[in-house]
């Protein structure tokens, strides 16, 4: 054999390595449906074969805002609300809190709100009741109204054009109403994606059929960080738990419950949350919000917070 067909026969064996190899490791998951990652319970399997559709399910719970909308309803009616907000120090020990009862009129497009029963303990504030710690401010600007204010019932929560302290908030509710969609947060955002492709090995999903609190009839979705991934320092995901309940007859969420957690250079935090909705008249509203949570992010002092709202209407 001469010597430039043996380089021939051995360019040609590198060829077919090289580019069989590149197809074998080729990543075909975007191809393949969300539904063949998702664990159904026997009930749900059932109705599969009634027309659920499984990849249907998770388009809504992607793109759902009934979750949203229940907040926004909340700005157009009256409402009072109890508010319970504690700050800690790194041995668990009590350094601040606020306490208060807010009453909220409304005629249906301007609100104005006021507070009593106020308890407060420690530095919560500084001077002339200004914020001293960053859970406290992004509380006041979520729930709290200054003066009278008016909106657009019709309106989104995240216009474009947003900039600065409102574009932060504006990011942070996206991760509050719409979980498992990317969010514009330096060094998160993509991480947050927990249904594209290059996410999906990280998580264990499920949808099952439960009772619901008020006895309704729902479809739950879980995602669930897989073990060897739920450590928070593992720097692979920032959801490690999302659970959520949606009413079958009117796939309306009822009840929404997440772990956000992660530990590296510029950022460090874990936050449990916990929210439940009702129904008044023909809407929904928020019934109860929890938050258990610590961060440290950078040119913030860290905190240990918890906040608990309940609502009447």
């Amino acid at each position: 054999m001469s010597k430039i067909c043996f380089k021939l026969i051995i360019l040609t064996f590198i060829f077919l390595k090289l580019t069989t190899s590149t197809f074998a490791q080729k990543d075909t998951s975007e191809y393949i449906p969300i539904s063949a990652f998702i664990d159904l319970d026997s009930f749900v399997v059932t109705a599969t074969r009634k027309g659920f559709d499984v990849d249907d399910f998770i388009e809504l719970v992607r793109k759902d805002d009934s979750f949203f909308r229940a907040f926004h309803n909340l700005r157009f009616v009256d409402a009072t609300f109890n508010n319970n907000i504690q700050l800690f120090d790194k041995k668990g020990r009590s350094k601040a809190s606020y306490q208060s009862n807010s009453k909220q009129t409304s005629d249906g497009r301007c609100r104005e709100m006021q507070s009593f029963e106020e308890t407060i303990t420690g530095n919560y504030f500084k001077r002339k009741k200004k914020y001293r710690y960053y859970t406290a401010m992004l509380y006041d600007r979520v729930f709290f109204t200054d003066g009278r204010i008016c909106a657009d019932p019709d309106a989104t929560e995240w216009e474009e054009g947003k900039s600065g302290i409102e574009k932060h908030i504006s990011e942070l509710k996206k991760l509050i109403f719409s979980p498992g969609e990317k969010a514009d947060v330096p060094f998160i955002g993509n991480k947050t994606a927990i249904f594209e492709p290059k996410m999906r090995k990280y998580y264990n999903y499920s949808i099952a059929s439960k009772p619901y609190l008020n006895g309704a009839d729902c479809y739950v979705f879980t995602a669930k960080v897989k073990d060897g991934f739920q450590d928070k320092k593992e720097d692979k995901t920032i959801i490690k738990y999302l659970e959520t309940y949606f009413e079958k007859e009117t796939f309306q969420v009822l009840a929404r419950n997440y772990q956000l957690a992660a530990s590296t250079t510029f950022y460090d935090f874990d936050v449990t949350m916990r929210v439940k909705l009702i129904k008044v008249g023909n809407q929904y509203f928020p019934e109860m919000v929890e938050y258990d949570g610590q961060w440290d992010i950078p040119f913030k002092k860290p905190e240990i917070a918890t906040f608990k709202a309940k609502f009447e209407y």
